[in-house]
């Protein structure tokens, strides 16, 4: 298997409870919390030792509840390599309204990072097959973070996967890294452009490739699946209909079943097939729990080719 690591710049810990209704100004009694360890490189990373596979996780981390998150991540049996900061790991909240079947999610914006080379050279220290670089930007960290990164991965041999929003992902521009993975809106905001179908959309890709932004696109559709697009192939596929619980973590788990699948050696078209079985399986699961690998590997089996 070849090797993984992810990085994540802005994790958080993942807090999730339930209540009967959500109102304002009264006091509102949550059942007992859930905690698991998040942000988009630990939660490639987690998915990809649901998968069976193995990738170490490289993150910030800081404060009590930077420890905490260590410490999450230990008892998932993950290989971990901390970067000290000065700030404290954030914690975002998502809770369940039972009445409703609603979910509120309260993401917290993070701390102040300075310390962000040092997450590059410990990243292109490990020497790792695949890169993944996801989530969000610390404040504190240049927009173009990612693009450092790229210009720094270019040296190597590693291939790297990045998964960002935002003036992160425009930074991207020319980057040439290996695969982004945008969604509909990403990709629109992108390219500055609304796209009236499918193959102005692939037009627009095939010159975003051309430019050297990327290798390969995988632009993720919702339930609609996903679409591979490189500068000889497009390919859509459609998971079946499953039941949703929570998409918390969908396109986390999307990326860590094409990495892990990757990783093993196989061809492109079907590590995406992986991708979006783990992302269809990561909506089943409730809170901010990931992707079950018996899902996966029956949903894999159920993904159709669209014409």
């Amino acid at each position: 298997m070849s090797k993984i690591v992810t990085l994540t710049v802005n994790p958080t810990i993942d807090k999730s409870s339930s209540v009967d209704t959500v109102a304002s100004e009264i006091k509102l009694r949550c059942e007992e919390p859930e905690f698991h360890p998040g942000g988009g490189g630990i939660n490639v990373t987690r998915a990809v030792k649901k998968l069976g596979g193995d990738s170490t996780a490289i993150f910030t981390s800081g404060g009590g509840a930077g420890q905490m998150l260590n410490q999450l991540l230990e008892a998932e049996y993950i290989s971990t390599i901390p970067i000290q900061i000065n700030g404290l790991t954030r914690e975002n909240l998502t809770i369940y309204e039972k009445s409703t079947g609603l979910q509120f999610r309260f993401g917290m914006p993070g701390p102040n990072v300075t310390e962000w080379e040092r997450c590059i050279d410990a990243t292109l220290q490990q020497e790792a097959d695949y890169i993944v670089a996801s989530g969000s930007l610390a404040p504190g960290m240049p927009d173009d973070f990612y693009k450092i990164l790229a210009d720094r991965v270019k040296n190597t041999d590693s291939k790297l996967i990045v998964d960002t929003s935002g003036e992160a992902l425009e930074a991207c521009a020319d980057s040439g890294v290996f695969m982004l993975k945008p969604n509909l809106h990403e990709l629109e905001l992108l390219s500055g452009k609304k796209f009236q179908s499918e193959d102005k959309m692939l037009d627009i890709v095939r010159e975003m490739i051309s430019n050297g932004m990327a290798e390969v696109f995988v632009i993720s559709m919702g339930a609609s699946g996903a679409m591979m697009i490189t500068a000889d192939e497009a390919i859509k596929m459609r998971p079946p209909v499953v039941p949703i619980q929570s998409k918390v973590g969908a396109g986390d788990s999307m990326v860590g079943g094409i990495v892990w699948s990757l990783s093993n050696g196989d061809d492109l078209t079907t590590a995406v097939r992986y991708g979006i079985s783990a992302g269809s399986a990561a909506v089943m699961t409730p809170g901010t729990e990931l992707c079950r690998v018996g899902d996966v590997h029956d949903i894999f089996k159920r993904i159709a080719v669209v014409d």
